[in-house]
């Protein structure tokens, strides 16, 4: 059992598209404390949280108020031994999250790695970006990229080592950006990788990594990661994305690695869904990361299945 801390960003200012702002409401709606409570565990959902002010204030400033509420916010749960699950909202809300567990982890003297499931790489800056949404920059400015440090509150807040830092699923990539994404070193496996060898060998691979240095494991899942077909459901939508099976075998391949300490479930907008079908999808993916499954496995599956030689 896990003590799971619900948070709603509902959160649009980072996106030209209206309709996240509804997005943690259709993920409750969804059935999503009920299924996490259903597999044992302890939620308590915080409801949705989000700075004092105006509800429709845009630009910078407004981005780094919400960066701020929500680092607080989910910096309170870590610290108390909650795993949080944010709800959104647009991917800016990771500046806050992804900010929480950079000072959780430098409290713990523990590595921050982080596993970006997206179709984008949101590392824009605001010089690259052909559309100028901060959606399309947060991981720019946690790793801290030049122009980005107004996106943040804190000039003195710990960075995201981009080494540390892995794009899973990626299928489009703005020019700017990709000179950035190589310069960083930032590890990629992008949908032609998956095309060739599958999911289950890339993300082997990343979490051998973070289990090999001790990690915080923090995954940030854009419902765009998921093919449109399956999960209409969003602004920025790129053809090509995981399949269903795909994306389920990722999640239980993050519940058994037992290293998820974080999430975020961004972008979900409900005004462009088909009758609630991409939120009861999501309530479906999170619930394989806490530990849904289909059978119980004793023994690892792949030691589980026979060989093609020695079938009869």
């Amino acid at each position: 059992m896990q003590r799971i801390a619900l948070i709603g960003a509902p959160i649009e200012i980072g996106t030209g598209e209206p309709g996240a702002v509804m997005g943690p409401a259709a993920l409750r709606t969804a059935g999503l404390v009920h299924t996490l409570r259903d597999l044992g565990h302890e939620v308590i959902d915080h409801g949705d949280v989000g700075p004092r002010g105006a509800p429709g204030e845009r630009g910078v400033p407004a981005v780094a108020a919400w960066a701020k509420v929500l680092s607080e916010q989910v910096g309170a749960c870590l610290a108390e031994g909650s795993r949080p699950v944010v709800l959104g909202g647009d991917h800016s809300l990771s500046l806050g999250t992804v900010d929480a567990a950079l000072r959780h982890c430098r409290d713990l003297g523990k590595p921050l790695f982080v596993l970006w499931l997206d179709a984008h790489a949101d590392f824009n800056t605001p010089e690259t970006s052909p559309s100028g949404n901060v959606h399309g920059m947060p991981l720019a400015a946690l790793c801290g990229q030049e122009g980005c440090s107004e996106l943040l509150p804190d000039p003195d807040r710990p960075l995201l080592d981009p080494r540390r830092l892995h794009l899973f699923g990626l299928r489009s990539i703005d020019e700017g950006e990709r000179a950035l994404v190589t310069a960083a070193q930032v590890g990629v496996t992008d949908m032609r990788a998956i095309d060739e060898f599958g999911v289950i060998a890339p993300l082997r691979q990343v979490l051998a990594r973070v289990e090999a240095e001790g990690g915080h494991l923090h995954v940030s899942f854009d419902i765009d990661f998921l093919d449109p077909g399956i999960a209409p459901a969003v602004g920025t939508t790129v053809p090509g994305g995981a399949t269903f099976r795909e994306a389920h075998l990722i999640m239980e391949m993050l519940h058994d690695s037992g290293l998820v300490r974080s999430l975020d479930v961004v972008e979900l907008n409900p005004f462009l869904d088909e009758r609630g079908r991409s939120a009861r999808v999501l309530v479906e993916l999170v619930a394989s990361l806490f530990g849904r499954r289909i059978l119980d496995r004793p023994t690892p599956i792949i030691d589980a299945v026979p060989h093609p030689g020695s079938l009869n």
